[in-house]
């Protein structure tokens, strides 16, 4: 009799153990270390001057056109060709009407050259050939009224001769060519490719405004 209640606890104690050993679960794993200190959202990042947004795309570029802005004037100026022989130089500029209505002409320019570092180089202007060279076409030409429509051009010609006449006298050579091309209306500035190289002679014929035709 004490044998088998002996023999029924050791059997009910081993019951007890396989079911508390099936009910039990792992032990949870230890939580990560915690932040010291609030975290902040951060901030988007600075982009230099001039560049684009870190945090977004770049700025459109600008478009082909935006150079092309009618200036105040309603008129757009740039060099149109040139020619040179027998130490003889020719240089045309020409004129856009770029507004939205017509603009008249008349006359001959005023211009002004500049050098490199955009300095005025001092020159004796002269309406025509003035003297410089004889027999070019076009720049003894009578002085007409012109009304150019939007978009259409007129252009004047610049002569000179390349001389160095004083060795002691720096030689003049204009990279800009400053145009009013009218009394009272504003200056226009057009860069030159080809340089206005007066050499030391300090004389400069101008044409009057033809209109283009073609």
């Amino acid at each position: 009799m004490g044998a088998t209640r002996g023999t029924a606890r050791a059997v009910g104690a081993a019951a007890a153990v396989a079911v508390l050993a099936g009910c039990s679960t792992p032990p949870a794993p230890a939580p990560a270390p915690g932040p010291t200190a609030a975290v902040r959202p951060a901030k988007p990042r600075q982009a230099p001057p001039g560049g684009p947004s870190a945090d977004g795309p770049p700025p459109a570029a600008p478009s082909a056109s935006a150079g092309e802005t009618c200036p105040a004037g309603g008129v757009r100026v740039r060099q149109r060709g040139g020619d040179s022989a027998m130490g003889v130089r020719i240089l045309a500029v020409e004129l856009v009407n770029c507004s939205a209505g017509p603009y008249e002409l008349e006359g001959h320019p005023q211009i002004r050259l500049l050098d490199k570092k955009r300095t005025p180089i001092e020159a004796e202007v002269r309406h025509g050939s003035g003297g410089i060279a004889g027999g070019v076409p076009n720049m003894d030409g009578p002085a007409e009224r012109l009304v150019l429509q939007p978009g259409r051009t007129a252009s004047f010609g610049m002569l000179w001769r390349n001389l160095v006449t004083d060795p002691s006298v720096p030689a003049a050579e204009g990279w800009a060519v400053e145009v009013t091309p009218k009394p009272g209306a504003p200056t226009v500035t057009a860069e030159l490719t080809d340089s206005v190289d007066l050499g030391n002679t300090g004389r400069l014929g101008v044409s009057a405004w033809a209109e283009d035709t073609g």
